[in-house]
């Protein structure tokens, strides 16, 4: 089946567009355009002079804009091949230094899902895969193929919050010790199972391995706090950020970004002096509508953060020994 055939609900659609929205003839970036919804909802809604640059690491995705009958062809549109922490340098390629506001819808698209040849799901059987770029880097099996017991553990623990990341860890290397190394979605799932004792009601065994290893593989919590650093660096004053999370993990970077840079900051020295603002302020807390929640059941866990960007100068990198430059 062609990617094109496998469908995609929009989470946080309007919300999302209407939040990032603040100038019709201004530039906009979708650091994560999946299959578009929130890009064409904001191309709808730009003015002529508008423009909209997506951004997004899987192929498909990019295909998915680019050719065939769900391709974008909106002039003022434009999609590059990268990851999302590569905004700055994907822009600064086009001679862009600023933008009026950024998107990021940071879960699994649902043509990602529902591929049985991508790996992300345990409801189907296919190759243990997980790459959100299937051009570079190792996938799922090859990490389990290579990690030590501890390595696995952590992972699983870290990533996926897995209480019984030890005992999963210990099943899977002595599978591959016996010479049968775990390689596709079923064979996971199965280990998994009889390593896991109990679960939540309602949520299969393996549902936090598989977020754990998809992590993992992508990297994705440090692309994450890389992109929320380009996508500050970009934004003009009054320039708005928009972040859809759809976990703890993400959803407490995003906060906690957000957090350190719009907090004042008090001078002791000069206990009476005005604080000095910092270079966000944070705006909304949005989660889906009941009514979304029931169209669309993968909608159930988002959360979306929206930070303004203030006119007061960013931060400088640190200096000294763990600062710019220094070696480690």
């Amino acid at each position: 089946m062609s990617a094109a055939a496998f469908t995609h609900t929009t989470v946080l659609l309007d919300e999302t567009v209407e939040a990032v929205l603040t100038d019709p003839a201004g530039l906009y970036v979708d650091g994560t355009f999946g299959r578009g919804g929130h890009s064409r909802l904001l191309l709808s809604k730009l003015a002529a002079e508008g423009r909209l640059i997506a951004i997004d690491r899987d192929p498909e995705a990019v295909a998915a804009a680019t050719t065939g009958e769900t391709r974008v062809t909106d002039p003022r549109f434009s999609i590059c091949h990268a990851p999302f922490a590569e905004m700055r340098e994907q822009l600064a390629a086009l001679g862009v230094e600023q933008v009026q506001g950024v998107m990021l819808d940071l879960g699994v698209s649902s043509p990602q899902i529902d591929n049985p040849e991508r790996g992300f799901s345990f409801r189907f059987s296919g190759p243990l895969d997980m790459r959100m770029d299937t051009t570079r880097g190792e996938s799922a099996a090859d990490f389990l193929a290579r990690a030590d017991e501890r390595q696995i553990a952590e992972v699983i623990k870290n990533y996926g919050e897995e209480r019984f990341a030890v005992q999963i860890a210990k099943a899977l290397v002595a599978r591959r010790v016996a010479g049968q190394p775990v390689r596709s979605t079923d064979e996971l799932s199965k280990v998994v199972a009889g390593a896991v004792k109990t679960r939540e009601p309602g949520q299969d065994p393996a549902t936090r391995t598989f977020q754990a290893l998809r992590i993992q593989v992508n990297g994705e919590l440090e692309e994450l706090e890389q992109g929320l650093k380009a996508a500050l660096a970009l934004l003009a004053p009054g320039g708005r950020l928009a972040v859809i999370s759809f976990h703890s993990l993400e959803d407490r970077i995003v906060k906690n970004f957000i957090a350190e840079h719009s907090k004042e900051v008090f001078d002791r020295r000069a206990p009476f002096a005005a604080p000095k603002p910092l270079a966000l302020r944070a705006l909304e807390r949005i989660k889906p509508s009941n009514a979304e929640i029931k169209a669309n059941g993968r909608s159930r866990s988002a959360v979306l953060r929206v930070a303004e960007r203030t006119d007061a100068p960013l931060p400088a990198e640190p200096q000294g020994r763990y600062g710019k430059g220094a070696k480690r």
